[in-house]
């Protein structure tokens, strides 16, 4: 009996950390403001003539259904709180079995508890303006030859896992097979809850040590590929593309490891003559599809461009931009001569190197990167006296 009530006072110990979590959470989030904001928008939408204008009333929409998810996320948290704290002072009171069942069901919610906070805490951390939307995502191959465009398949192949760990969904925008192993480049869209938020932590270069498999003599080989990262940008903001300022080709489409493609001259590359960005997408049926996804990708990458000349600085968006090779790695793969996956940045490492290319569980290293640049922007700001100063 003395063990259960030491385990139960421990347990309580835990939902009293947990709850304080848990409020700091509702601060970051706004919670009362969403609260309003859910009114404010199930009114508007009950108005006649709010579907008129479609796109506005879609994106309306999504915000409301982004402002209802985060409240019933912390109030349902808030509920099982309780819950675990009412099944401890009623255990307190039994014996046995029955006491023990309770305090089971106490620790097993706060371990469900603590994992659902950790999500929170991570969204709260997104306060850019896009953080919250979608992502476009684009992998190149850096320095290393063929190595390398088999390198850019296999980063490929582990987030298309990661996405469906998260739930996302994803469509391939581009993904053209290399001559003779891998992929020239991979571009993909990628549509859910945080995905900019989450995915601008995989933004830079990725290096790839293993023994080679196009080499006969089986030598060690190190391969670097760059992973860019963009916001798909709202409705709301409008970047002009001038018809005289692109030049549109269309060819024949393909597809990485001789997967079934579209046989028809349906591919969209999309040149912007003034700065020289090129866009592919082959993923559609029809050429207008595809240069429909080549001119949302196009508009995003020229509003990035647009950021950069106006902050004369590192784009925040973006992350550093560096040469796809020696010494700019975000990130080391290494399978020979030991196995381990290690983030150079924020110090997260695992020797489980077949979790994260295989099965895609990339979410301690993303989470990794925004605990170390939340804590890295902290340390920069300067404290209250400096700015009373």
């Amino acid at each position: 009996m003395a063990a259960a009530t030491e385990s139960a006072a421990a347990i309580m110990i835990d939902l009293d950390e947990l709850g304080s979590r848990l409020g700091e959470v509702e601060s970051y989030l706004r919670l009362e403001e969403k609260r309003s904001r859910v009114g404010e928008l199930e009114q508007m939408s009950a108005a006649p003539g709010f579907w008129d204008d479609g796109d506005r009333a879609r994106s309306l929409m999504e915000e409301l259904a982004r402002c209802r998810d985060d409240v019933q996320l912390v109030e349902g948290a808030h509920g099982r709180l309780a819950d675990a704290r009412a099944a401890l002072e009623l255990a307190d009171e039994m014996e046995g079995e029955e006491a023990a069942e309770l305090i089971a069901e106490a620790a097993a919610t706060a371990t469900a508890l603590a994992r659902d906070i950790d999500e929170m805490e991570l969204s709260s951390w997104f306060t850019g303006e896009f953080d919250h939307g979608d992502a476009i995502v684009t992998i190149k191959p850096g320095q290393g030859g063929l190595e390398a465009q088999d390198w850019t398949f296999m980063l490929f192949k582990m987030y298309m896992k990661y996405c469906a760990r998260r739930g996302w969904k994803v469509t391939i925008n581009d993904c053209p097979a290399a001559e003779v192993i891998g992929i020239d480049r991979a571009t993909i869209t990628v549509q859910g809850k945080d995905a900019f938020g989450m995915l601008r932590a995989e933004a830079g270069v990725h290096r790839l040590v293993r023994i080679s498999p196009t080499d006969d003599k089986k030598r060690r080989q190190t391969t670097f590929a760059g992973v860019e990262v963009i916001p798909v940008l709202p409705d709301d903001i409008d970047i002009e593309i001038a018809a005289d300022d692109i030049r549109v080709d269309v060819y024949h489409a393909s597809g990485p490891g001789g997967q079934g493609v579209n046989t028809t001259d349906s591919a969209v590359r999309i040149t912007h003559l003034p700065t020289g960005i090129v866009v592919t997408c082959q993923n559609e049926r029809s050429q207008i599809q595809n240069k429909a996804a080549c001119m949302q990708i196009l508009k995003a990458r020229l509003y990035e461009l647009e950021l950069e000349k106006r902050e004369e600085a590192l784009d925040e968006i973006r992350g550093p931009k560096h040469a796809i090779g020696f010494g700019n790695q975000i990130r080391s793969y290494v399978l020979y001569p030991y196995q381990m996956v290690k983030d150079l940045r924020s110090g997260v490492e695992t020797g489980n190197v077949e979790a994260v290319l295989d099965d895609g569980d990339l979410d301690p290293f993303v989470v990794g990167y925004h605990r170390w640049a939340t804590g890295k922007a902290e340390a920069a700001a300067p404290a209250s006296d400096d700015i009373d100063a």
